[in-house]
């Protein structure tokens, strides 16, 4: 089950479960359209791996499949991947 991360890698963006502007890789890293789009050109900067739209889980499921609370941020900044 993903973990559904709480923010934006590169600009700690609030990002809640039903976000429409959230995209990940395979390994879940998770960024926002902006950072996705115009900083990292797709890519995830951690994997190389392409970024793509977070599925949203149904609010019926949240309850008892919340989302994570962990937030994950890179201290080194948002990086191309290019």
């Amino acid at each position: 089950m993903l973990e559904l991360r709480p923010n934006c890698e590169c600009c700690n963006k609030d990002l809640p479960a039903d976000a429409t502007d959230a995209l990940i890789c395979s390994f879940e890293c998770t960024f926002c359209r902006e950072c996705a789009e115009h900083t990292l050109h797709g890519h995830c900067p951690n994997c190389g791996g392409e970024l793509v739209t977070r599925p949203r889980r149904p609010l019926e499921k949240l309850g008892k499949y919340p989302a994570s609370v962990t937030r994950v941020i890179n201290p080194a900044g948002c990086q191309s991947a290019s």
